[in-house]
């Protein structure tokens, strides 16, 4: 479950009505602006802009697909507002805003946007909760976003629309054996073997064998970034740890720039269900809250870059340089937040990389719950965010059989989770055992899957093609080599008294470096839980604080 799903249900106000004292409230964060009759106020893939309040007329809402598909997808009347969850990041709008006559509207920039939110916090709510829900139904409608050309089963597919789901972002996917206009496309663009599948971004553009970086640029979550810019804090990692650094640096008052490998949420968002978080009584899925603090940064003017892999970290100058994986761009911050989390930890199978996406997945999110469905599954690890996943399996699958090395689950995984996978009929528990070998073929993807029992020596092949691997992580430190970032026998990062000299100080989530800070998983005895990521994310902004100034 993610953010969107939480408001499921609400369209109503999805559309609200703005009274006339509202309006009042918001004329003076916004500019009186005119528009003819057919006059776009702003185009999908490349304008930019806060929020269109309609003071006369209407704002018809339309997308374009890029396959030739114009449709209409509502209107905004007197009093209502156009914008939706990209203008909050400042990103181009996923949707074209065309003028339904003489038009009169309350203009809003993007930084104009988020003074009101703050300033109006009822009527900021409001307007938030609509931005929301109007994703929710591109989401639900695939309206907007990027469409994806390519034939049922391509192995590229499985990488790009999880990277999609786990951003929120909508998008459809088109078969050219049996949709028309997606042949006519292929029939235009005559793509090779080597160039499937096709992406047509909301502007029309057409990507070949697209990167996620390549969605990230046509849908804007990878935003053009200025070398000369001087940031007060580069974060890297957008995981609980991260997210909670820029939502409380940025509500301070700080320019915060987060530089996210893959998506916001880190590992935490690919938990099924939170049970033990402070305030959810419930539970809460892990997605849900990565997406509720994203919201929450973009109110507060985060910038968030998505995926921007960090390559180097540069500490022989000030201000601290980042340098961007893959490319010679240098980012400048005051001060750097080490919040990269770990890398899944594989296991040593000779071809685990040939099924990786094609059978073997590292997360449990609803799109590989869907691939697996009334399926056997195999799921391997023994921590918390393995139960989690299991639980959740089990929901769509036959049975999950879920193997660990050790003889039981009591010294890895919280007792209610245990209990739960206890009472649960279809999850089988194997101790004492771990995969040996992985068979198929690059056409179907993972279609056998050998077990041995430690105790036993007992080898089984099970007919299983989805396997999920829940093993732990390996701290994500190898790019800090450069700078001298000390960590310890494991790679976790060393900070506070871990790395002060005798008779000097050193704020205690301070790394060897001054003004360079680790927070979360990645950090030396660090509690591997996501209150305690937010709560470490939270403190070091006071110690950021103490540093700056230091430095003034």
């Amino acid at each position: 479950m993610t953010i969107y799903d939480t408001f499921k249900n609400r369209s109503a106000q999805a559309l609200p009505k703005l009274a006339p004292a509202e309006i009042k409230r918001i004329q003076r964060f916004g500019a009186l602006m005119c528009f003819r009759d057919g006059e776009r106020l702003f185009e999908a893939g490349h304008s930019s802009f806060g929020m269109y309040v309609v003071l006369k007329g209407a704002i018809r809402i339309g997308r374009y697909d890029g396959l030739g598909n114009s449709s209409v997808i509502t209107e905004h009347g007197v009093g209502e507002f156009a914008g939706e969850i990209s203008q909050l990041a400042g990103a181009p709008s996923l949707v074209n805003g065309h003028a339904v006559g003489e038009v009169e509207v309350l203009a809003l920039t993007t930084e104009a946007l988020r003074s009101l939110l703050i300033a109006e916090a009822e009527l900021g709510e409001r307007i938030v909760r609509a931005f929301i829900l109007r994703r929710v139904e591109q989401l639900d409608n695939k309206d907007g976003g990027v469409v994806l050309v390519a034939p049922p089963g391509h192995p590229r597919m499985h990488a790009l629309q999880g990277w999609l789901n786990s951003n929120g972002l909508p998008h459809r996917v088109l078969d050219p054996r049996s949709d028309e206009q997606a042949r006519a496309l292929v029939e235009r663009y005559q793509p090779e073997a080597s160039d499937w599948p096709l992406a047509v971004c909301p502007d029309g553009g057409v990507r070949m064998n697209p990167t996620v970086v390549d969605l990230g640029r046509c849908l804007g979550t990878l935003p053009p970034l200025s070398p000369d810019t001087i940031w007060d804090v580069i974060v890297v990692g957008a995981g609980p740890a991260g997210l909670a650094t820029a939502v409380y640096a940025a509500s301070e008052g700080l320019s915060v720039l987060v530089l996210e490998t893959r998506a916001y949420g880190g590992q935490a968002a690919a938990s099924a269900r939170i049970e033990n978080y402070l305030g959810f009584p419930t539970g809460i899925s892990g997605a849900a809250l990565a997406g509720r603090a994203f919201v929450q940064s973009q109110k507060f003017g985060v910038k968030m870059a998505i995926p921007a892999p960090a390559g180097r970290l540069l500490c022989d100058t000030y201000p601290l340089q980042v340098e961007m994986c893959g490319s010679l761009t240098h980012l400048q911050g005051r001060a750097v937040v080490l919040s990269c989390g770990a890398r899944y930890r594989r296991p040593s199978l000779a071809n685990l990389k040939q099924f990786e996406g094609k059978g073997v997945y590292y997360w449990a999110s609803p799109l590989e719950a869907g691939l697996c469905a009334n399926d056997e599954v195999i799921l391997v690890g023994g921590g918390n965010s393995a139960g989690q996943a299991a639980v959740y399996l089990a929901s769509h699958a036959s049975r999950v059989h879920m193997l660990i090395r050790r003889d039981s689950l009591a010294d890895t995984m919280s007792s209610y989770l245990i209990d739960r996978i206890a009472a649960t009929p279809n999850i089988t528990l194997h101790t004492e055992s771990e995969i040996v070998a992985l068979e198929g073929c690059d056409e179907e993807g993972l279609e056998k899957v050998e077990v041995r029992n430690h105790r036993s020596e007992e080898q089984t092949v099970y007919n299983i093609k989805h396997v999920f691997l829940f093993i732990g992580a390996e701290p994500n430190t190898g790019w800090l080599s450069d700078c001298g970032v000390q960590v310890d026998d494991k790679g976790f990062i060393l900070t506070g008294s871990d790395v002060a000299a005798p008779g000097s100080e050193r704020a205690a989530l301070e790394t060897s470096v001054p003004g360079v800070f680790a927070i979360g998983d990645v950090r030396a005895r660090s509690t591997k839980r996501v209150a305690a990521g937010v709560g470490e994310g939270a403190a070091v902004v006071s110690q950021i604080h103490g540093f700056l100034a230091s430095r003034a």
